[in-house]
């Protein structure tokens, strides 16, 4: 058969470009290359790992002819296995979280998959996570097999197989760093286990995200769950361990936020002519953070994972980029109020404390809203017009946990956020935002007198 003729679209996977940046790393003194995923046929890297886990389950036997294939997934690894599902026979079924991108549940759901939506914001154990939801629609369906991603090492086995000695090829083994965002951990432990035993002195470098349990889990070993709380950012982070990290193959963890994922996004695709969605961004801005780490000569090798399509009611729609406070405004920030002192660190109270307690810690600090953790975690939040109307309706819940009669959490807003674009997230109905200083650690609350105050400056 002719080269690059196919039978099916699964012998497309993989054989993707590596592609030189010559702008976005201008600062950068290594030469910098991305390998660009997004000609996989599901547009994403994941269509590797999702055709080695069905190969490999269909081998040991544990997937059968006219089976329903089951995964928790943020839309790229369902990408993959709906394509292979497809072409192998198989049925479909997907939970994916409601911080993901609307076009990833259409595209989905256009390749024949049902897919099943889940909060975002609970625990993996908790039974309305979508992994706890996929786990038990495989115990509910006949003839149902979970992919599972996370711990099915089949995963990193595919980039070991294929992406690691596509890199050291088209490099010539000239490749000294690899630069990746860690999610499943499949990518950067398969691909960087392989690059090391051709060469030991490789540095891999992985991308994190505020919000996410693996970078201080490698530094410190410590699985803390109060780095936990909500992030926006795709593909990157996790708030548990997956067997697919090896953290010994990964060298560092550097940490982007959502805003600079976001903005470095846009910028890839405007200043490099590729395509490419919310992880690449992270990718690049961790680069950028690292520079500082590659010399003259060296070859820095960053891995995009997936297609732009995939972000455009998101990254690349004006409106929600303003909405989430990430576009650049003139003017004061979030931060300026916080360097001039006018808004206080947070003070929370935990799920578990009495309205009581809650109703004392708000008048000793002079707060009219405040958040309620649950071991440290932000779950909800209290207002004092709210506590005053319930004690009024019903003063026996004095006495009762503030778990009882608390309301929606507060949002997280990046402390780079501009003043214009954080007020009108200040509503009746969301009397107070969390300001997050992300490299500091530090976290305050912002009420709409704040802003008034700042604004009339």
């Amino acid at each position: 058969m002719p080269e690059r003729v196919f039978d099916d679209s699964l012998g497309t996977i993989g054989h993707t470009p590596l592609v030189r940046l010559n702008r976005i790393t201008r600062d950068v003194k290594a030469t910098v290359y991305a390998k660009v995923e997004t000609f996989n046929p599901g547009h994403s890297i994941k269509d590797r790992m999702a055709l080695k886990m069905i190969d490999d389950a269909e081998k040991r036997g544990v997937l059968r002819p006219g089976a329903t294939i089951i995964e928790g997934t943020s839309g790229n690894t369902g990408m993959g296995l709906a394509i292979a599902a497809i072409v192998k026979g198989y049925r479909c079924i997907f939970t994916t979280t409601d911080k993901q991108s609307k076009e990833k549940a259409d595209a989905l759901r256009a390749f024949g998959a049902e897919v099943i939506v889940c909060p975002t914001d609970v625990d993996p154990e908790d039974p309305r996570s979508y992994y706890s939801v996929s786990s038990r629609l495989v115990r509910e369906t006949p003839n149902a097999w979970k992919a599972n991603q996370y711990d099915n090492l089949s995963n990193s086995q595919a980039h070991y197989e294929t992406t690691g000695p596509e890199i050291w090829e088209q490099t010539e083994g000239k490749v000294g760093h690899l630069v990746v965002g860690v999610g499943t951990g499949g990518t950067i432990c398969g691909t960087g286990r392989y690059l090391k035993e051709r060469n030991p002195s490789i540095q891999v470098w992985g991308i994190d995200t505020y919000g996410s349990v693996l970078k201080k889990y490698k530094d410190t070993g410590v699985l803390d769950k109060h780095e936990i709380y909500p992030y926006v950012t795709e593909g990157i982070g996790e708030d548990f361990l997956p067997e697919n990290v090896d953290f010994s193959v990964i060298d560092h963890f550097e940490k982007v936020t959502d805003r600079d994922a976001a903005l470095t996004t846009r910028e890839i695709v405007r200043q490099e002519g590729i395509w490419v969605g919310y992880s690449a961004g992270s990718a690049i801005a961790g680069l950028l953070q690292l520079k500082d780490r590659f010399q003259e000569g060296e070859t820095v090798v960053v891995v995009f994972h997936d297609h732009g399509t995939r972000y455009l009611g998101k990254i690349f729609n004006p409106e929600w980029m303003r909405t989430m406070g990430y576009e650049n405004v003139e003017g004061p920030t979030a931060r300026d109020l916080v360097r001039s002192k006018s808004v206080s660190d947070v003070v929370g109270v935990e799920d578990t404390d009495t309205v009581e307690q809650a109703l004392l810690r708000m008048l000793e600090n002079h707060f009219s809203q405040i958040p309620v953790t649950h071991e440290q975690r932000v779950v909800g939040s209290l207002s004092e017009t709210h506590v005053y109307a319930c004690l009024v309706k019903e003063p026996k819940l004095r006495q009762g946990t503030v778990r009882a009669i608390m309301q929606k959490a507060f949002r997280f807003v990046d402390i780079e956020t501009p003043l214009a674009l954080l007020a009108p997230m200040i509503t009746p109905d969301n009397p107070a935002v969390l300001v997050k200083d992300f490299r500091a650690g530090k976290t305050y609350i912002l009420t709409g007198s704040d802003v008034l105050n700042a604004l009339k400056e």
